[in-house]
């Protein structure tokens, strides 16, 4: 073979190898620069890119929670906690959400979160008492509540939740008693009536049951639990016509109340259509306030809280409450203070 056909033959060998190592080239300006992404990579194995998280912020978290999205805060706060972990009011936030989307577990876990944080954190302690109440461990309940109560002890809060709590455990008169302490520092504390109400109810006490019940529909007519359980006392005291009445409002303010409706047709079944008596339901009110400014005289004046009783302090509302401008949430109550079943 002549010098010009060897040539020839060996450029023609050469050009695929060019055409391959150009190849190889652009692989290797595409593989991440990290040597154990490298060796990833030549093992077969798919790289994802490096992504950052995003940390949302305690005020975009809170801002879901008050749309109802208790999910997505739950998520959120999550997340916030996680990068700021001695922030107490994330970690109670986050147990707030995840109870208001049925996590009972998680809402625990957070507020424990938070106790240990700031052990006297009266929020935690309290809303983690409501989370107990509701899983049935009362006694749990009750020593949290306790504790929240040694930090405030006039809290009409942490009275309740102790008649709550104490009612649960079958201690009967410990509950009124701590019932009346909370109205006798906050006589517009509507959940306390409706629970003593119950209360009487149960004992059989329908007479009794009636003034704070009356009272307690006069300041939050729309709540539909103290409509009916106002409505078994009329009823249980002979009161038919105005227990209709009473069922009638629970079902305005909810109409998919079974239990109300089932009472409505029972007591219309039992002579409400033609029995005329009926009971002066401000007079059963200004009872019952009577009965308060006695409870209020059997505490030190110096511990019970001064009673506004101009007629604009007596105009009450369901958003009466107000909230420290030091605590960053206005939410305290959780899911739900009462029902039927004594909340």
């Amino acid at each position: 073979m002549s010098r010009t056909s060897r040539f020839t033959a060996f450029a023609a060998v050469l050009v695929p190898l060019a055409v391959a190592c150009r190849g190889n080239d652009r692989q290797v300006a595409e593989r991440p620069s990290s040597t154990a992404a490298a060796a990833t990579e030549r093992a077969g194995a798919t790289v994802e890119p490096a992504t950052s998280t995003v940390v949302p912020s305690y005020a975009d978290a809170d801002r879901e929670f008050h749309r109802g999205r208790y999910e997505e805060a739950t998520g959120m706060f999550k997340t916030y906690t996680e990068h700021s972990p001695e922030d107490v009011w994330g970690h109670y936030m986050l147990g707030l959400s995840a109870w208001k989307s049925g996590d009972d577990t998680g809402a625990l876990e957070a507020f424990d979160a938070a106790l240990r944080v700031d052990p006297k954190h009266r929020k935690s302690l309290l809303n983690s008492a409501r989370v107990l109440l509701e899983t049935d461990k009362p006694q749990d309940a009750l020593d949290r509540v306790q504790r929240a109560l040694s930090i405030e002890p006039l809290s009409s809060d942490g009275l309740r939740l102790e008649g709550r709590a104490e009612y649960a455990l079958g201690h009967t008169e410990k509950a009124i008693d701590a019932y009346r302490r909370a109205l006798a520092i906050d006589e517009k504390d509507a959940w306390a009536m409706n629970n003593l109400g119950y209360i009487y109810i149960q004992q059989g006490r329908a007479d009794s049951a009636l003034p704070p019940l009356a009272r307690a529909v006069e300041l939050r007519n729309n709540v539909p639990v103290f409509q009916n359980n106002f409505g078994t006392a009329l009823e249980r005291a002979g009161y038919f016509v105005s227990a209709a009445a009473a069922y009638e409002a629970a079902l305005a303010a909810d109409s998919s109340y079974t239990k109300a409706a089932e009472s409505l047709e029972r007591v219309r079944a039992n002579g409400a259509q033609s029995d005329t008596s009926s009971v002066d339901a401000e007079a059963l009110s200004r009872e019952f306030q009577a009965q308060i400014e006695q409870w209020r005289s059997t505490i030190p004046a110096d511990t019970v809280p001064a009673v506004d009783s101009t007629p604009a302090a007596a105009a009450d509302s369901a958003s009466s409450a107000t909230v420290p401008n030091a605590e960053p949430t206005p939410s305290d109550s959780g899911r739900s203070e009462g029902s039927d079943s004594n909340r």
